[in-house]
């Protein structure tokens, strides 16, 4: 085997499907979204990305082999014009920046022959002043800080710059952003693909449900038939601020947890 392949499986009806990706973010933010869209919507899984320079490891999710990148499937309604189903592909493996632009151009030529509608990525920024050790790029940007949770938006096409002013989603002005989902934005531009992502303000100490019920709520205008309980998540975040406070009170300033060893679930 070569390269970058996406294998997903033959029975799946990709035709004008829309896709959101999670991949990595500041304070887990993606990977608590997609694991919630997966249970919520029930997505199938239905295949992922294989490249031989990945590294050897597989995810076991109730005691079944998962491959790094993996890809899931639904039929949920959506608003976007001639939308009706979700593809969902996600992975908690910060993709090694030797690997990104192969798989982007993977995933990009599969949606061309797939004709897929368009894509919606899941990302978070960190809270103003406050940083990370999770080994995620995270992304640079200038925002309004409120004291609300903030969310912000960038559009790969005039049509999906439109669709994040209806959804009021403020458009971000300046910024970077790094790593896979930097790549699939710029790409997006390049091809003139309507891809956009959503990017909410996420606490990079640790997992941060809370941000991830704000982008949530956001998803629900976008899925509108489905509605997306975001207490759950809520719930989720108590526990794990509890559980986080814990560890600290308990542990002495040399001893205390990095976020890196923070796992969600």
């Amino acid at each position: 085997m070569e390269g970058t392949m996406v294998k997903i499986r033959s029975d799946v009806i990709t035709e004008e499907a829309l896709v959101i990706t999670c991949f990595p973010s500041v304070g887990m933010v993606s990977s608590i979204v997609g694991h919630f869209l997966i249970d919520n919507l029930e997505l199938e899984f239905v295949g992922g990305v294989v490249d031989p320079r990945l590294p050897p490891l597989t995810l076991v999710t109730d005691g079944k082999p998962m491959p790094i990148i993996r890809a899931y499937a639904g039929k949920p309604e959506c608003s976007i014009d001639g939308c009706d189903k979700i593809i969902l592909l996600m992975s908690e493996l910060v993709i090694p920046s030797p690997l990104v632009h192969d798989i982007v151009w993977a995933l990009y030529d599969w949606s061309k022959g797939s004709k897929i509608r368009m894509g919606i990525l899941v990302d978070a920024f960190s809270k103003e002043g406050l940083t990370g050790n999770n080994g995620i790029e995270e992304p640079t940007v200038e925002y309004d800080d409120t004291p609300e949770t903030d969310l912000i938006g960038i559009g790969a096409t005039d049509n999906v710059v439109s669709m994040l002013g209806d959804l009021g989603v403020p458009m971000l002005s300046n910024g970077v952003i790094r790593g896979v989902n930097g790549v699939l934005l710029s790409e997006a531009r390049r091809r003139s693909i309507d891809v956009m992502s959503i990017m909410v303000e996420a606490d990079p100490r640790f997992p941060d449900a809370r941000a991830a019920a704000t982008l949530v709520k956001k998803l629900n205008s976008i899925l509108p038939t489905i509605h997306l309980d975001d207490e759950p998540l809520l719930e989720e975040a108590k526990l794990l601020e509890e559980q986080l406070k814990s560890l600290l009170n308990a542990a002495t300033p040399a001893e205390s947890p990095s976020p890196s060893d923070m796992l969600y679930g």
